[in-house]
């Protein structure tokens, strides 16, 4: 297919814990970066718990000469510390946040001085102005603790009409689950770009642990066909490699603005599917 010069690709990796780690990402980065992204975010732990590893992972990106673009949630936290993270990405000229709700480490029982998505958004926007573009997620499949879809697309626009600039939704399968959400939000007077999440599928039990933990469907044919292929790591593969590449050109072709691949720190599986899209 031709892929449009307005369609846009990013990664997503998660901060390196060893120097193994980091050593490893340092490659993948380097390969995926010959893509000439648009940017790469990093993630950031529950209540934060990454935060040291996650800013040094962005500012080594940023120094590379594509942008950077830290998650950063809000739950469990306070306005100082936020205040200070934003201060710190200020200094390094980091100009793009991922901003989430974040999940309640485990253990603690208060949310904190923050308890949704929007409120750190605008937070960020009476702290900052325009100094960040902000990307918030989307959930086309309905966020997993929202108590129906129609409350969980009204948290969606509470994001928007708080200064969000752009979102990316969880990964997905099923296309039509897609479609409808932006539709909805075109309805809704929603415009900025939603921005489909890719999860290349490597293994079925990593993917059916991650879809359990983060409510995106498996639909029940291609869940079948992934444990029909049993131990045969192969198989799965070449399956996967197929049905998300199809799933991708589906998206572009219907006006998605771009792609954010779901890496895992891996360049193997993305570099795969945008060869496919690019036959």
């Amino acid at each position: 297919m031709q892929i449009q010069p307005s369609q846009l690709f990013s990664f997503e990796f998660y901060p390196p814990k060893t120097e193994e780690g980091a050593a490893s990402l340092q490659v993948v980065h380097s390969k995926l970066a010959a893509l000439n992204p648009d940017f790469f975010s990093v993630t950031f732990g529950a209540g934060g718990s990454t935060r040291d590893k996650t800013f040094d992972t962005v500012v080594d990106i940023q120094s590379k000469g594509i942008a950077a673009a830290p998650h950063l949630s809000c739950v469990a936290s306070t306005k100082a510390n936020i205040r200070s993270i934003l201060k710190d990405y200020q200094e390094h000229n980091i100009g793009k946040i991922v901003a989430l709700r974040g999940d309640l480490p485990s253990g603690m029982m208060s949310a904190g001085e923050f308890r949704y998505a929007n409120e750190l958004v605008e937070f960020i926007r009476h702290e900052t102005d325009d100094c960040f573009q902000i990307h918030v997620a989307a959930y086309p499949e309905v966020h997993p603790q929202s108590t129906s879809a129609v409350e969980d697309f009204k948290n969606f626009k509470r994001k928007v009409d708080a200064g969000a600039n752009a979102a990316i939704t969880q990964y997905f399968y099923n296309a039509e689950a897609y479609f409808y959400f932006v539709d909805n939000c075109e309805k809704n007077g929603i415009t900025i770009p939603i921005v489909p999440g890719i999860m290349p599928i490597t293994q079925y039990s990593q993917l059916f642990r991650f879809s359990e933990m983060c409510g995106a469907d498996i639909p029940r044919w291609m869940r079948k066909r992934l444990e029909g292929f049993g131990d045969d790591r192969a198989a799965i593969q070449a399956f996967g490699l197929d049905l998300v590449s199809n799933l991708c050109q589906r998206l572009l072709d219907a006006g998605a603005p771009g792609l954010h691949f779901y890496t895992m720190n891996q360049s193997a599986p993305t570099l795969a599917i945008l060869e496919n899209l690019r036959k």
